[in-house]
Formats: C-alpha cells, structure tokens, sequence
C-alpha cells in the first residue's frame, strides 16, 4: 500500500492516533503518516506502542510491527565469556550524564550492513527536548578515557522504549544495555521495547511478542508510577562487574 494510502495525523500534537490493529503487514507495522515529532504527540505514541522511524526527507512515519521485540529486564542473556571479562573490568555505566553524546554517537557511529541513519536532525532534537523535560535518558559505559558505549530511549510510568545503542569499544553497548536492565530490574520495571528484531538483539535474549500481548503490558505499565526527571543520581554509578553474575533463570 501507498503511504499515500495511510491515515495522515491531524496537525494537533494531541489528535489522536490509528488503531495498531489496522497497522500494514508489509511494511511490518506502517500505521500512519504525518503529524510532528511535538512532545505531546511523542509520548502519546510511546504510551500506545508505537513509534516514529523515517528517514531525511520524509515525513514522519508511524510504526507499531508485530511481533514485538521485547526484553525482560531479569532475563538480559550475557555469555559466559562476556561475564568472565566483566569480573576484571574497570568500566562504570552511569545514567543521563551524556544524552546529546549518546544520540549523536547512535546517529554517526557506522554500523554493519547499515548505510546511512535514520536519526535525523529533527529526531536529534526532538528527544533532546524530551530529554530536558525529564522524558527520554541514556545509559553509558564509560572507561577511564570517555564513552565506550551507550543506549538511549523513553520512560513512561515503569516502561522503557528503547530507541538505539552504540558501541565505540567491543561489548560497549552490551554492558550499556546489561546496566540499564539491571537497574529497571530492580526498580520493578519489568520490560524494555526494543522495536524491531535484529540478530543482534535476539542473541542478548530479546523475546519475539505478538501486538496485543505487548499493547496489554505497555498499557499496565505506562499508568504505575515512574521516575520523571533525571536519573543520574537514582541510578548512579554501576560497576561493570557487578554485571558478571548470570542473569535469573
């Protein structure tokens, strides 16, 4: 089907959006077209599942795929090798003291099989300005020298949508995303959106959702109290090696 074709958003950062229900099959999840990247109308999206992907030059398309990629925050897989390293390493995650390096390094660090970058300017932005409203926040590893790697996304209530993640070292957006699920793990945020499958993402234990199932949990989730504002000093400075333990079975 034409993008032409799909529902186009009303120029209120408030209108409402399409059922996920009548989402494309092909591409996985299309919903709607148009609209702005306004924070109002971005954390509608989050809080009905869905959310913006495109490209420069495009307008801004909605998306809610089904499946759903999602990972329990107490069941991040980490091999045995990947744990071994972590007994002897001296990096430190921390949370929201690098959101604007964070998102630059997802927008310019090269990636496999990958030309080009769908964090656009606009998105750049629009998640900063997300960021200073106490919305969005990142998650870094950091060595004694700067960022090795990094993850950042959106809270609402006691869910976490992730949006993208980096590695500058090797394992660096491992232990970014490990930290992040560790802390949520024991704050009882017991999910993480990761969008749409990757090889990637399925070896780190990502789970395969259908829509409804997904949509039920984030609905649950979105309306328990959260943690607005940064979280710099709540999550504090992680040890990478208080990962090295197996994750729950």
């Amino acid at each position: 089907m034409s993008p032409l074709r799909l529902p186009w958003l009303d120029t209120r950062p408030d209108a409402p959006f399409p059922d996920p229900a009548t989402a494309l099959r092909e591409p996985d999840g299309l919903l709607a077209i148009g609209g702005d990247l306004h924070p109002m109308r971005l954390l509608a999206a989050y809080r009905a599942g869905i959310f913006p992907w495109f490209s420069e030059g495009e307008p801004p398309l909605w998306w809610s795929p089904d499946p759903r990629t999602v990972f329990r925050t107490d069941h991040v897989a980490t091999s045995r090798r990947f744990r071994r390293g972590l007994r002897t390493c001296g990096w430190i995650v921390r949370a929201d003291t690098a959101f604007e390096a964070v998102i630059e390094r997802c927008a310019s660090v090269p990636r496999p099989g990958q030309h080009g970058t769908w964090i656009t300017v606009a998105m750049r932005e629009a998640y900063i300005r997300l960021h200073r409203l106490g919305h969005a926040h990142s998650v870094e590893a950091w060595d004694g020298n700067g960022l090795v790697g990094g993850i950042y996304g959106v809270a609402i209530g006691r869910m976490f949508f992730g949006e993208s993640m980096f590695s500058l070292r090797p394992e660096g957006s491992k232990v970014a995303i490990a930290g992040l699920a560790h802390r949520l793990a024991g704050w009882g945020w017991p999910l993480m959106d990761a969008q749409v499958e990757n090889p990637h993402l399925l070896s780190l234990g990502a789970e395969r959702w259908p829509r409804p199932a997904f949509l039920e949990a984030v609905a649950s989730l979105v309306d328990r109290p959260g943690l607005e504002g940064t979280w710099t000093e709540v999550f504090g400075d992680l040890p990478a090696r208080e990962l090295s333990r197996p994750p729950a079975t």
